[in-house]
């Protein structure tokens, strides 16, 4: 009889035990909250995410068409939103995203237009809808960078791993007193620069250079950007060497940004095709790719732009009383006559019009009526500092540590 009590009793803890256990089994365990994963200002956990790139053919009408939106809605877009932003004006290899609705009837809700790195488009169709033109937040990094010339800067930056654009911006800054077309293998440079970063990681080209240090056939050049803390109007933000002299000069010394010095302003010049006659030579030659911009050399008003004989598409530009300069043999013009142009404005382009064996400007220059070599004159420089910000100015500059300071040398 005790032994059926005892069993009963063990039978019983055994069913009380497993339909603890079974209650315990039943209940359901809460899934972890997803971390959200915010971009362009949506939690993408929302939505059912496509990412794609705009192919050759594409549309804004075709591409919202295929993913359920009404032409009425597109038409809608296209001309509400016109001044802000064009939908003919998609680029191929442009990145895109469209977010749709998680349910059923997977809806598009969001469609997001990247333009470049940076700047992008969001037109949300929820509710009303509306059109935002958004950027990503950037940081900007203070780097240096340094490099010898071994042939030409361009390929030195590539060399050193930088941007081809820091050529260019230096190209720009020493354009007054560096001849680029005769730079040397073991010349040297070091620049101080800003460059912006999306995330703190994602380089999305440079700022500005602050600072650079160039040697040329021996001869140091600095140049330091400054603008008064007190943003006086007068004062533009410029480029200054260590004794607060204003790198611009009145001319460039080119009227191009690269390509290589052909021929020299040479009145003795004999030319064998002519019997090794003197066959004077007034211009300075520049040799460049078809199609590379021609710069004018300094401020003033363009008193020809046409086309006739041996100069071919040509523009003259008058710079005050004393000095005048004239860009022969474009491929076509940029201005003309009564324009009034800024040192560095676009005139042209390389071409081989006229008399031209090959692709190059000949680039002439007058001073009181008469041709000149330009490389021979002794050019006026623009103002200095005022002296009322000097303080400020080597202040700033001192401070900067190494070869680019303004008290040391490059070693």
């Amino acid at each position: 009889m005790k032994l059926r009590v005892y069993a009963l009793l063990f039978a019983l803890v055994l069913i009380v035990s497993c339909s603890k256990e079974t209650k315990e089994d039943d209940t359901p365990i809460a899934e972890p909250e997803p971390t959200p994963q915010l971009e362009y200002g949506y939690d993408l956990n929302d939505y059912l995410v496509l990412r794609d790139t705009v192919s050759s053919g594409d549309t804004f009408g075709a591409i919202l068409d295929a993913n359920g939106v009404t032409q009425n809605i597109i038409y809608q877009i296209a001309t509400t939103y016109k001044d802000s932003f064009d939908v003919r004006k998609l680029v191929v290899g442009k990145p895109f995203t469209i977010l749709k609705s998680k349910d059923s009837l997977e809806q598009t809700q969001v469609f997001i237009y990247e333009k470049n790195r940076v700047e992008y488009v969001v037109i949300d169709l929820r509710d009303e809808i509306s059109l935002t033109n958004m950027a990503k937040p950037v940081t900007m990094k203070t780097k240096e960078a340094s490099g010898v010339i071994t042939s030409s800067l361009y390929e030195t930056m590539v060399e050193n791993d930088l941007s081809p654009y820091m050529s260019d911006r230096l190209a720009t800054i020493y354009a007054w007193t560096i001849n680029f077309f005769k730079i040397q293998a073991g010349d040297r440079f070091r620049v101080v620069y800003t460059e912006r970063f999306i995330n703190d990681s994602i380089s999305v080209g440079l700022g500005d250079i602050q600072a650079a240090y160039f040697e040329h056939k021996g001869r140091e050049l600095y140049a330091f950007k400054f603008y008064p803390e007190d943003g006086d109007e007068k004062i533009s933000a410029d480029f200054y060497d260590e004794e607060a002299n204003n790198l611009r000069r009145a001319f460039l010394q080119s009227p191009l940004k690269f390509g290589r010095l052909s021929s020299r302003y040479n009145l003795k010049r004999r030319i064998a095709y002519y019997g090794n006659k003197v066959r004077p030579h007034k211009g300075t030659d520049f040799a460049a790719p078809v199609g590379t911009e021609i710069l004018a050399t300094a401020d003033g008003t363009v008193t020809k732009s046409e086309r006739r004989g041996g100069n071919g598409n040509y523009v003259k530009i008058r710079h005050n009383g004393t000095y005048e300069t004239q860009y022969l043999h474009m491929r076509s013009r940029n201005v003309k006559v009564g324009d009034y142009v800024r040192q560095g404005d676009v005139i042209g382009w390389i071409g081989m019009t006229g008399n031209t064996a090959g692709p190059h400007v000949c680039y002439r220059f007058w001073k009181n009526g008469k041709q000149v070599d330009p490389f021979l004159q002794d050019l006026p420089a623009s103002e200095p500092l005022a002296e009322q910000y000097h303080n400020e100015y080597y202040t700033l500059y001192a401070a900067i540590e190494g070869p680019i300071g303004l008290y040391s040398v490059l070693t």
